[in-house]
């Protein structure tokens, strides 16, 4: 059964896992389940697009898991390799950079979530890598999207890269902080 650290962590894990019809979309209906002493998150509902029936569950990591949009701890992942975070940190920066250039200063406030997501999805990069040691190993990517991006771009998961893109992340969500929401009006 895979273990995820948070609800976060498992919704990340069912986005990154289609339906055989390519479709990430399904009406996920959710409960908990005591199974001697794990608590399983199970997510079921229908693919919106073929109509499949889609199931997960997730053993619940015993430690309290931080606020989202935080994945986990302080271990990496079980479920989600850092080539998988570095797709979807690099995929929603990109878009949020682009819509960032064209969004006035006063409005930026409405991108933060997704900055957040994405420095959080940095940081979880980090987590692999082993101490003491300069780079993410080659064996801590488990799955075909993770083995591709490594294989194209192994420098990439250096600590020195690793440390920059939290860096320049964290400086654009400090700069949406700084420039915070208007003030509203009253109504």
């Amino acid at each position: 059964m895979l273990t995820a650290r948070s609800s976060f962590e498992a919704h990340l894990y069912m986005d990154l896992h289609p339906c055989e019809c390519g479709s990430g979309d399904f009406d996920r209906q959710h409960r908990l389940e005591q199974r001697g002493d794990d608590i399983v998150a199970v997510y079921e509902g229908a693919c919106r697009q073929c109509g499949t029936a889609r199931r997960f569950a997730f053993r619940m990591a015993g430690e309290i898991p931080p606020p989202p949009p935080a994945f986990g701890g302080s271990q990496p992942s079980e479920i989600i390799d850092p080539g998988e975070f570095a797709e979807v940190a690099f995929r929603i920066s990109e878009s949020a950079g682009l819509q960032l250039l064209r969004t006035p200063k006063s409005e930026r406030y409405k991108l933060r979530d997704a900055v957040a997501y994405t420095v959080a999805a940095f940081e979880e990069m980090l987590k692999f890598l082993p101490p003491g040691e300069d780079a993410i190993p080659a064996s801590a990517f488990t799955s075909e999207v993770g083995k591709a991006r490594y294989r194209r771009e192994p420098r990439k998961y250096s600590r020195d890269i690793l440390e920059m893109n939290v860096r320049q992340a964290r400086a654009v969500l400090a700069d949406i902080d700084r420039a915070g929401r208007p003030p509203q009006s009253p109504q």
